[in-house]
């Protein structure tokens, strides 16, 4: 026994900081913590190059050109209202215009005004024009230049690797295991500390592909309570019947949105009416900023924006998550206690910044900001630390391996089917949170008999990763019924 457990602090793989997700929140924290001296590894769920195909909802929010950043701060706790944490909002805010100076000074490419300042579009909520970045390309090209900053750090990156479970020993972390898709194996990594910065769980009411919420999953699975999970900001601009977002900054180039008797309307009308968006005036020197999203227009709706209007629908973004102290420690028994280390940042913290509501640019401004610090702060933690007791993780690796195996023996619903109950059960706790007592009866009645997959084999099984992915959206809900019975 002795000579196994050798063998195994040996030769198992170690890594000081382990960062989960590979969004701009956990590339720059996997960036703060390589050059806060500690070894570094991501490990992300998406395929090589995928991330930068992700959407911006709209720009990045920063006070360029403002005296100070107090109307930034005011307009984000004006938004939030009661629940928003006012010390987490004037942190963040205060550190916009230094982010936006570090990506420019990395290589990216901003909108530029008159005065060769970035370009600032006016938004919903802001009382001055303050989104600034890249048009629709924004959140792609500040991955692009991220990950090239990851790359010349020489980060170590494992694709296609679906984290499952953080191993832990009286609430300090000791490792993870993961699921490798590519060749169906499960893995294990001894760690000194994890940052969980993975997706939000918007896949509740989209598709998996949309937010599978991987980081609050494996929080719940660690018995870690989550905070704001009963707030649901939305995004106006959601092409309807598909999951295609478009910018809210294209308001600010001559988009509008209209009623149905064609009066003009305000974001917030779209959630109670039929609402249409109007780009046939939209800014001829400004549409280069958004070519591929016209183009993306034409092709999946068939509409031609020089004649027609869109059909827009409000989509659900996620702003609840994982309660972290001011350098991204993930703490118990509200703030008195640090599962010791554990990290969070981006959507998969709660800071308290957003509250209620979401002011636009502050969900990627607060990813960046919150993956600085979190990186930074396991860093610094980590190289100081021992490695604990490997056997642990080499345990929960076999645990993990017989949970993979259940699923592909179970003979419940298919994937298909499970994911659309689901979808219908988180839609009708938007629309009646007062029915939760009968959503939590049948979201109790699909999970008794289980996945069954047609899909039998374990490499590059794809529908196994998605009945992972929808397995955590089914913890998450669980723990939003709960939030929303306790009021």
């Amino acid at each position: 026994m002795f000579m196994t457990l050798l063998f195994l602090r040996v030769y198992m793989e170690s890594w000081e900081v382990v960062v989960i997700g590979g969004n701009p929140a956990a590339l720059r924290a996997a960036i703060a913590a390589a050059d806060g001296g500690a070894s570094t590894i991501l490990i992300d769920s998406a395929g090589i190059g995928s991330r930068q195909g992700n959407p911006s909802l709209s720009g990045l929010a920063a006070s360029v050109g403002e005296i100070d950043s107090s109307a930034h701060r005011e307009d984000t706790i004006f938004v939030g209202g009661e629940k928003t944490n006012k010390i987490s909002a004037a942190r963040v805010c205060g550190q916009a215009v230094s982010i936006v100076a570090e990506l420019e000074r990395w290589g990216l490419v901003f909108r530029r005004d008159e005065e060769g300042l970035p370009y600032r579009s006016n938004a919903p909520g802001h009382s001055k024009a303050r989104l600034t970045g890249c048009g629709e390309a924004t959140v792609r090209e500040i991955t692009r230049v991220l990950e090239e900053q990851t790359i010349k750090r020489k980060i170590t990156r494992k694709y296609d690797c679906q984290a499952l479970s953080i191993v832990s020993d009286n609430h300090q972390v000791s490792g993870l295991t993961y699921l490798d898709i590519i060749s169906g194996e499960v893995h294990s990594i001894q760690a000194k500390s994890i940052i969980l910065a993975t997706e939000g769980y918007e896949g509740l009411w989209q598709s998996p592909a949309e937010g599978s919420g991987t980081g609050l999953a494996l929080a719940i699975k660690s018995h870690i309570s989550l905070n704001g999970m009963n707030n649901f900001p939305t995004h106006p601009l959601t092409i309807k019947g598909t999951n295609m977002h478009i910018p809210i900054d294209i308001l600010d180039s001559g988009g509008q949105i209209r009623k149905p008797n064609g009066d003009n309307a305000q974001p917030s009308d779209v959630i109670e009416e039929n609402c249409v968006l109007d780009l046939r005036k939209i800014n001829q020197e400004e549409k280069v900023w958004y070519n591929n999203t016209l183009l993306n227009i034409k092709n999946r709706t068939n509409l031609d924006i020089k004649n027609d209007v869109i059909p827009i629908s409000s989509s659900i973004v996620t702003t609840g998550g994982i309660p972290v102290d001011s350098e991204g420690r993930v703490t118990l028994n509200e703030g008195e206690l640090w599962f010791t280390g554990l990290y969070a940042a981006g959507q998969s913290s709660n800071n308290g910044m957003h509250g209620s509501g979401l002011l636009p640019g502050n969900m990627l401004l607060n990813g960046l900001f919150s993956g600085q610090i979190a990186g930074s702060s396991a860093s610094s933690w980590a190289i100081k630390e021992n490695f604990s007791n490997s056997s642990l993780v080499k345990l929960e690796e076999q645990k993990s391996l017989n949970k993979i195996n259940k699923i592909h023996n179970s003979k419940g619903k298919t994937v298909g089917q499970i994911s659309t109950t689901l979808k219908s059960l988180s839609n009708h706790l938007f629309n009646e949170p007062e029915q939760t007592s009968s959503i939590s009866k049948s979201l109790e009645e699909l999970q008794k008999n289980g996945f069954r997959l047609t899909d039998t084999s374990k490499a590059m099984n794809t529908e196994l990763l998605t009945a992972i992915q929808i397995y955590h959206l089914i913890l998450i809900l669980e723990k939003i019924l709960l939030e929303e019975k306790e009021g």
